[in-house]
Formats: C-alpha cells, sequence, structure tokens
C-alpha cells in the first residue's frame, strides 16, 4: 500500500524480483498437523520487494517471532543486499531482476510476502499459488481489469488447496471502524443516501522518462504510473474507497467525474486530482476527493455515512463514531493504524496458516476495492460515465514496458 503521508519514515516498496529457498535448518510446518505449542512455531519466510515498505514489514514479520526470513529479493540486488545483512539472510539467498521469483518458488518457502509494484502482483501470485505457497500481499491487488480477475482467480485456487491468502488492508482491523461499520449495517443510521469520502496525500514523484524504467520502480515513482501502479487514485486513494464499499455493502453501479494533473512538470497521464461520483443505485451516492500533490497539505484519509437518523465518520487517523437522534457510539480516536493494521494482519496470517485456515476473508474486499478505483480512474480519464458492467467487458489492459531491463 501507499504509506500514509503521516508516517513519513515509511515509503512504499519499490522492486521487483524474488525470493529463494529456506534453509535446511529452519522449521518448515504443516498447518494440518500443527497442535498445541506448536503454535509457537516459525514459518519460513520470502519477502519480494524490499523498498521502503517491504523492508519496513518485513522488520515486522521479524518482530512477529513466528517467522523466520529465509530469502529477499528486490529487482536492485544493493537493496537486497542491504535487506539480507539486515535480517540474516545469506548472501546466496538474496536476489535481483525480474526473474528471481521464479528461483524463490522454486525453493518452496512456507510463505510469500509480495510488496512489489503491483503491476508484477497478479504473475507472482499466480506462480507462488501454483507452487502452493501461502500468500500475503500488498494493495492494490492489480493495475487493471484483468490482473485483478487474475488475482482473484489465484486467490480461490489457494483456497481450494488449503493455503492462506492475505491482503494487507489496515483499517478493518481497527476496533473503532469495526464497531461503528456493523452499527451501520445494523440499520443504525436509517436508510442512507450518501456518502463522502476523501484521501490526501503529498503524492509520488515524476521525473522525465529514460530509456529504460528502471528509475521508476524506486523511490515510489510507480505509484503516479498507471501501468506500474495503477495512479494516484488506485494506489493509494483505494484506502478511502475500500471503506466506502465497506459502509455500503455493495458495489457501485457506475461513476462519473473529472481528474487533472496538479503536480510540477507531469511526465505521465495518470491524474493526480480527483472529483468523483459514485452511483450504488437504490438511492445511494457516493462522492470522493482525491488530492495527492506535493503541497504540503499532508495525509488525511476520511469518511462520512449520511442516514437518516445518524452520521457515521471515519478517518484512517483520526475519530471514528456514530452520531444519531436515538443512538450513538462515542468510539474514538483512531491512531498509529499504519502499523497496528499490519501487526494484526502479520499474527492473522500467522495463526491463518498454521491454523489450516483458507477462508480468506481479505480476498473478495481487496479485490473489489482495486476495481472500484479502476471504475473512478477511467471515468475520470475518459470524463464520461463508466458502468461496472462496461468496465468489466472491456478488460481494458495496461502493459509495463519492461525493455532493457533485466532478467
Amino acid at each position: 500500500m501507499t504509506a500514509p503521508a503521516a508516517s513519513p519514515t515509511v515509503s512504499r516498496r519499490t522492486a521487483l524480483g524474488a525470493l529463494a529457498g529456506a534453509a535446511a535448518a529452519f522449521t518448515i510446518v504443516n498447518p494440518r498437523a500443527v497442535r498445541g505449542d506448536d503454535a509457537n512455531r516459525k514459518l519460513t519466510l520470502g519477502v519480494v520487494g524490499l523498498g521502503g515498505r517491504g523492508a519496513w514489514i518485513a522488520g515486522l514479520f521479524q518482530k512477529h517471532g513466528g517467522y523466520q526470513i529465509a530469502a529477499v529479493a528486490d529487482y536492485f540486488q544493493p537493496v537486497a543486499d542491504a535487506a539480507g545483512e539486515r535480517f540474516g539472510v545469506p548472501a546466496n539467498r538474496r536476489f535481483s531482476g525480474l526473474s528471481g521469483y521464479r528461483k524463490v518458488i522454486d525453493a518452496k518457502v512456507d510463505a510469500v510476502v509480495l510488496e512489489t509494484p503491483p503491476c508484477f502482483f497478479p504473475a507472482h501470485v499466480k506462480a507462488a499459488v501454483a507452487a502452493g505457497c501461502h500468500v500475503y500481499m500488498a494493495k492494490p491487488v492489480a493495475v487493471d481489469v484483468p490482473g485483478c480477475l487474475a488475482v482473484l482467480a489465484a486467490a480461490k485456487t489457494a483456497a481450494s488447496k488449503g493455503k492462506t491468502f492475505l491482503i494487507d488492508f489496515q483499517t478493518r482491523t481497527d476496533p473503532y471502524f469495526q464497531e461503528a461499520m456493523r452499527l451501520v449495517h445494523d440499520g443504525v443510521l436509517g436508510p442512507v443516501s450518501m456518502m463522502s469520502s476523501a484521501y490526501t496525500d503529498e503524492g509520488h514523484d515524476d521525473p522525465p522518462k529514460r530509456p529504460t524504467i528502471e528509475d521508476r520502480l524506486q523511490r515510489n515513482v510507480w505509484g503516479t504510473d498507471h501501468e506500474l501502479g495503477g495512479g494516484p487514485l488506485v494506489t493509494a486513494g483505494i484506502h478511502a474507497i475500500d471503506i466506502s464499499l465497506w459502509a455500503a455493502g455493495r458495489l457501485p453501479v457506475s461513476a462519473m467525474g473529472i481528474g487533472t494533473r496538479g503536480r510540477k512538470n507531469p511526465q505521465v497521464d495518470a491524474h493526480d486530482c480527483f472529483s468523483l461520483s459514485y452511483d450504488y443505485g437504490a438511492g445511494l451516492i457516493h462522492n470522493h476527493r482525491g488530492e495527492h500533490v506535493k503541497n504540503l497539505h499532508g495525509f488525511a484519509c476520511s469518511l462520512q455515512v449520511f442516514g437518516q437518523d445518524a452520521v457515521m465518520e471515519g478517518a484512517y487517523d483520526g475519530k471514528t463514531w456514530v452520531h444519531g437522534v436515538n443512538k450513538s457510539y462515542k468510539g474514538g480516536m483512531v491512531v498509529g493504524l499504519y502499523q497496528a493494521g499490519a501487526e494484526r494482519n502479520i499474527a492473522t496470517f500467522h495463526k491463518s496458516v498454521l491454523a489450516g485456515d483458507a477462508s480468506n476473508p481479505t480476498v473478495e474486499p481487496s479485490v473489489n476495492a482495486a476495481l472500484a478505483c479502476i471504475l473512478g480512474r477511467e471515468a475520470a480519464f475518459r470524463g464520461a460515465k463508466l458502468t461496472w458492467a462496461e468496465m468489466m467487458k472491456e478488460q481494458k489492459r495496461y502493459e509495463a514496458d519492461l525493455t532493457g531491463l533485466r532478467e
């Protein structure tokens, strides 16, 4: 995911690549054999993508205590080596280049953690699942509709094999949000006709293009590109769109709106400022405001749900509560969710793997959130109303140009 600007020390994952096998000394756990104290046994782990967020989240896995980082990979060898030194991974288990992930998967680690630019997720996920690995991945799951559907298909295959597949959204792990959303779904707000969401941050760099895209695979630059990261709405605004879908309990029928480029000297076409309107049918509309420009405004992610009897307000970094005519929920301040949510997901992943739990409840909502962002992106880019059905039928692809990159 995109690190909220409120967490300036944490940058996005930047690299591609691969993992390789676990050392023989590491314990490989058979989930079906877990009993009692076995819940404390370690899973061998490979981390693919060791840029800012990749290295950061690898540290959280290590901190958890239930994992042994057995291999690391990044498109850039110095990045892989730095991570390897930090996590005690032998030099011969640090990989780089585009195709390193095949070596990792062939080595049969218990689980892979995917923190690369999203354009690589569909291929990496498919290979990991085919080899029988558990999967923990960042979001967005892909940059286009075909990629989203490929990840969904791979996740279904993982479930059929009894493998855990977790997509790392943080907001849905928060107790205040969970209770507020329960009240929304229980009808405390009364009939809901309007939702309003917002997401602002300091955006991503957009340097002049070079002969290859290698320099756009680091320092969050890829987040600006449709082909590499999906663009700012898909890469970052997805947090606000996800909680909007959570509140609505259904998918939008259509979207329309406008977008523009507010950053200095834009090099690619992706918009970084959005004003969108989603129609969910049955009288429910949703407006979204997105702004991703380096102007010191900073990070904010919020949702308001307006019903006849009450209003629910939630913030990724702020108060989440319900205030109404007949019933209210005082909620509380959501603080440190970026790390706390990831830590909760890492703990859930460990428990699920050891318990053989392949229910994988994060998959469908995460895929739907990516698709809803793609719907808004495409509607704004075209300046025309676009229905969900039209988007799914069209199956528009965004292909990254990998010419000149190292295999």
